[in-house]
């Protein structure tokens, strides 16, 4: 009964914009989809990974020119915040930060430079054969290039690490802490006691953005080539 009339006092408002929403479900699909290609598929692969570059590009500048919710100076707090809030992590009060909370934008960030980390260094990698490369293997040695494939391997063991608890707390959230995680960045929407009245950056911000993320991207799937 009182979690009723907690829903009836509750309005639903807008929380996340739609670039961090689009960023966010293309980079599942694509992480799924390079995991998939790169045994057999390795052009695939390869193209995945330009997009998950872009992707990964963008999000961060939106980080630092995007909507507030979307900043990172508006969730990423010091250990002091996030170890206040990991305290009240047994209480089953549903979540009412507009936006990020202090461990899970630390989630966020860890998660960007593993997946900076897996495209930055695929783009260096050389195969055991030397047959097959990344767009800058050539720029380095075939021995380097090698170290760079195993810390491309590695750096994936550790995405599908930190993505295996991304999922457990979004289970514990909409289990123990009744907050759906998942619907909000479906729909962009969520419930708050009161509505915080978030602002969102317009929309021309966000084609410049797309446009110097998506020409990173294709620079370095031509090794930054321009002749």
């Amino acid at each position: 009964m009182a979690a009723a009339d907690a829903a009836e006092r509750s309005v639903s408002a807008r929380l996340w914009d739609w670039p961090v929403r689009l960023v966010h479900w293309l980079l599942v699909v694509l992480v799924a989809f390079s995991w998939w290609a790169s045994e057999d598929h390795l052009n695939w692969h390869r193209w995945s990974g330009y997009a998950i570059l872009g992707l990964v590009v963008f999000r961060i500048v939106w980080g630092v020119v995007g909507s507030p919710t979307a900043r990172f100076a508006s969730f990423v707090r010091g250990p002091g915040a996030t170890l206040a809030y990991m305290r009240t992590l047994p209480n089953r009060d549903p979540t009412d930060t507009p936006g990020h909370n202090p461990l899970g934008a630390w989630s966020v960030v860890a998660l960007l430079l593993v997946l900076a980390v897996q495209v930055g260094t695929g783009l260096f990698v050389v195969d055991v054969d030397a047959f097959e490369g990344g767009p800058l293997s050539d720029r380095v040695s075939y021995e380097l290039g090698r170290q760079l494939a195993d810390i491309h391997e590695l750096s994936f063991r550790v995405l599908q690490v930190l993505v295996a608890v991304h999922v457990l707390a979004v289970a514990y959230y909409l289990i123990w802490k009744r907050t759906n995680l998942v619907t909000a960045m479906l729909t962009g929407r969520r419930r708050f006691a009161t509505d915080p009245g978030l602002t969102f950056a317009p929309a021309w911000r966000v084609l410049v953005v797309a446009a110097l993320a998506a020409a990173l991207a294709w620079a370095a799937s031509k090794g930054f080539r321009f002749y």
